[in-house]
């Protein structure tokens, strides 16, 4: 979407505060041992609390509130049975509605206790996100995103996942522009407008480019077992830096 008023920036604001704040609480939640079940019942009361509505379900009928992937999942992992273990590299992400506005958000993190090598792959993804950030203003064509995060990525010894990017939100959960590459793709020429609405979601591994889908239907692994990480959030495009819907 654009923003095309003040009722758009109010309503879009409002459902990133409350997905930010649910990936917080969530974040704040993981203990070793409990199911990821469990964790995404506590994403989905936080959701209820604040009167939003999980964008997975409404948008796919997906069998979860929110996506929990671990380790080696890239995205799209099915909250069910599996108990998170004390060092496994976990990865939320959380989208929602409220009012007919949509937002989306998600993050990795390491269980304690951290293993370096997953602290290290969680700070270079971080620090690709920001270098995204850095790069979108209005007039830009949209592959400044993947010029951005792709000298990240290389610096650190990761690889880009090229299958999964950013995408188009705001009135639904995926629009124009979809499949946003963080690497860098001269044919990505869309121009970045004022109050245009998109995710910046580069996902780093420790080897693979590409993911499968598992038997499940949902669940995106990296093809070779590599370490996956992703961060996210929903911005709005300005002259200036953009504004960053789901931070808290």
């Amino acid at each position: 979407m654009s923003i095309e008023s003040q009722q758009d920036l109010i309503g879009l604001m409002r459902i990133g505060r409350i997905v930010g704040e649910t990936l917080r609480y969530m974040q704040e939640s993981v203990k070793p041992g409990m199911t990821t079940a469990e964790l995404d019942e506590i994403g989905a009361e936080f959701m209820k609390k604040h009167g939003a509505r999980s964008a997975p379900i409404l948008t796919y009928n997906f069998p979860g509130h929110t996506c929990i992937s671990i380790n080696d999942e890239a995205a799209h992992g099915i909250p069910g049975e599996r108990v998170i273990q004390a060092g496994d590299l976990i990865n939320i992400d959380v989208s929602a509605e409220l009012d007919g506005y949509w937002a989306d958000t998600g993050g990795s993190m390491p269980v304690p206790p951290v293993e370096p090598e997953k602290q290290r792959l969680c700070d270079a993804t971080q620090e690709a996100l920001q270098a995204a950030i850095d790069a979108v203003h209005a007039g830009e064509r949209i592959n400044v995103i993947g010029r951005a995060v792709e000298p990240v990525a290389k610096r650190h010894g990761y690889k880009i996942i090229h299958s999964l990017g950013g995408h188009g939100v705001g009135r639904h959960l995926h629009e124009p522009p979809h499949a946003v590459p963080h690497y860098f793709e001269p044919r990505a020429r869309t121009r970045l407008t004022e109050g245009m609405v998109l995710t910046l979601e580069p996902f780093l591994t420790t080897g693979a480019t590409e993911v499968k889908t598992e038997a499940d239907g949902w669940t995106l692994r990296t093809i070779d077992g590599s370490l996956s990480a992703q961060y996210e959030h929903t911005v709005i495009i300005t002259k200036d830096a953009p504004i960053l819907v789901t931070a808290v």
